[in-house]
């Protein structure tokens, strides 16, 4: 027998007595279904998302990956939850940057930590967020909105329906020097309903879930927040390009689970999340979403996500929001 498969053997009977003990949790994982939980309401673009890589991943898994919604608080409610969970790879969380950057950022005294209290287990992409406004606003171009915006203070109301949507539209208004009057809502579907409805003017809004409605003509789209065009609009200038070099905000999404877990259940966690990657069913659905997938180490999303809430934190003083 040669020296591997004698180490090999060595690690399954260890691994059945109880010796090995992260071994065998390896070769069991996982033995239930997974929770994955979304911290924003159904129809959302991650929700969407997620429940793609859910389907993708639950043949490979062997076991179901069912997506749980938990809304509310700008996704710092789930997070906690997940937080709190055991950190045995049963539950995790889809996150955004709404929850593991802005959220804590905008708190005086954070729930948690996102830094320390999870465990980064993979990064799944970029949103193409939108500068979007309803029909009846006279303006095609940012500079025509800045110019419009400064000429009827306060009457332009805007929608949010996320903290990328607070933080971007707070940083838009601080660099064009405009009055608008805030709309909060719990999610974008709600907030897009009362924005195609004309109750509300203006909305940054991600490419997932708006872009029918543009192409309908229901909506206006006048730049795109990223540092590059989106491909389901490509005549959409970049907001750079509409004269705002020094807007620059990253919606990302990445999954995560409670702090200290496994090593071999994360290694085994980011494997499949980026494999699923590949499959043209996940390619063909985040080209409909406009979302640009990147996929990474658990050590690289770690880092991003470092890299971010100290961004927020930046961009939230440059804005003139203070925390709560």
């Amino acid at each position: 027998m040669t020296h591997g498969a004698t180490r090999r053997s060595l690690l399954a009977a260890g691994a059945a007595i109880g010796l090995f003990p992260h071994a065998a949790r390896a070769q069991a994982y996982p033995t239930k279904p997974i929770k994955v939980v979304v911290p924003f309401p159904p129809g959302s673009a991650t929700d969407t998302i997620a429940r793609v890589f859910a389907s993708a991943m639950t043949p490979t898994m062997g076991q179901p990956m069912l997506v749980e919604n938990k809304a509310g608080a700008d996704g710092a409610i789930s997070a906690a939850e997940v937080m709190r969970a055991a950190p045995d790879g049963y539950t995790l969380l889809f996150a955004t940057n709404s929850p593991m950057s802005a959220a804590p950022a905008m708190k005086k005294n954070p729930p948690y930590d996102p830094v320390t209290d999870f465990t980064p287990i993979a990064d799944i992409g970029r949103y193409t967020f939108l500068m979007l406004v309803h029909p009846s606003v006279p303006a095609k171009t940012v500079a025509e909105l800045v110019a419009y915006a400064k000429a009827n203070p306060g009457k332009l109301n805007y929608a949010t329906g996320n903290t990328t949507g607070i933080v971007s539209t707070a940083l838009f208004a601080s660099l064009g020097g405009i009055d608008m009057v805030h709309v909060p809502y719990k999610g974008e579907p709600q907030a897009l309903t009362d924005l195609i409805a004309g109750r509300v003017q203006f909305m940054v809004c991600s490419a997932g879930t708006s872009v029918p409605h543009i192409k309908e003509g229901r909506l206006r789209a006048i730049a795109v927040t990223l540092n590059k065009r989106s491909t389901a609009l490509p005549d959409v200038p970049t907001i750079a390009e509409a004269g705002m070099p020094k807007f620059s905000l990253i919606s990302w999404a990445g999954v995560f689970g409670p702090a200290k877990m496994p090593r071999e259940i994360v290694t085994r966690l980011n494997k499949e999340y980026v494999a699923a990657m590949s499959k043209p069913e996940v390619q063909a659905a985040m080209n409909q979403q406009a979302f640009q997938l990147t996929g990474s180490t658990p050590e690289q999303l770690g880092t991003l996500v470092k890299e971010q809430y100290d961004s927020y934190r930046s961009t939230l003083k440059l804005a003139g929001v203070e925390p709560e």
